[in-house]
């Protein structure tokens, strides 16, 4: 039975694999973005362009138009990475990462909760960079802050969730060849989004709240 799923961040990388991928196999998507693309668009999916998902008024807006809508998943996948150092040092490039990868998942899922379905299933894009315990090389401050503090947060919302039957997964993609990390990287968008979507097809309430690698390894927190 198709589904109806929700992605953000869905005109180019990990995003529009995703969405490419939920449609070729008959979901209907609804691709949220802050600007479109023609990759985008050529999925079917129907795109709600102009989402900044930072911006509380922009995503309000964007729920009272899917409010008819029964989501089934929802994937969280937004997110920004700058490399910044102890020497120099830059607030506000942390501050930015804070904004989009800890806050914008947030008031996503906050926005669109009531139309998630009984048994829906929410898929927060983190990083292992947000684990204490991974971290053997520093640096990379407000990514690596913005990820810990995000599967803090998946964490909370997997229990104020569970009444309502929706799970939720906190996942790392691995290191995916994406625009935001140069086109480096060991894994595709494609097959990355192979992996990720097994993870949440795969997801149960038994596994709410876990941080998960997208070949399905356990992460520590």
């Amino acid at each position: 039975m198709s589904k109806t799923v929700v992605v953000t961040g869905a005109n180019r990388g990990i995003g529009l694999a995703l969405a490419q991928q939920f449609a070729e196999r008959g979901d209907r998507v609804i691709g949220v973005c802050r600007k479109s693309s023609e990759a985008l668009e050529a999925t079917g999916a129907r795109v709600e362009a102009g989402v900044d998902v930072t911006d509380q008024a922009a995503v309000q807006a964007l729920a009272q138009r899917l409010r008819d809508e029964r989501i089934d998943i929802l994937v969280a996948n937004a997110g920004i990475l700058e490399r910044d150092s102890l020497d120099p040092l830059d607030i506000d490039a942390i501050r930015r990462q804070f904004e989009v990868n800890t806050l914008g998942p947030l008031i996503v899922v906050r926005a669109l909760r009531d139309s998630l379905t009984s048994g829906a299933k929410v898929g927060l894009m983190t990083s292992r960079m947000g684990s204490m315990q991974d971290n053997t090389s520093g640096g990379y401050y407000g990514y690596r802050a913005s990820k810990a503090a995000l599967n803090a947060i998946g964490k909370s919302l997997s229990l104020d969730l569970s009444a309502r039957g929706v799970s939720v997964v906190l996942l790392h993609p691995g290191y995916v060849a994406t625009e935001m990390v140069g086109g480096s990287g060991d894994v595709t968008p494609e097959e990355a989004a192979t992996q990720l979507i097994a993870r949440i097809d795969a997801l149960t309430p038994e596994q709410s709240g876990t941080f998960q690698h997208a070949n399905g390894t356990a992460l520590p927190w």
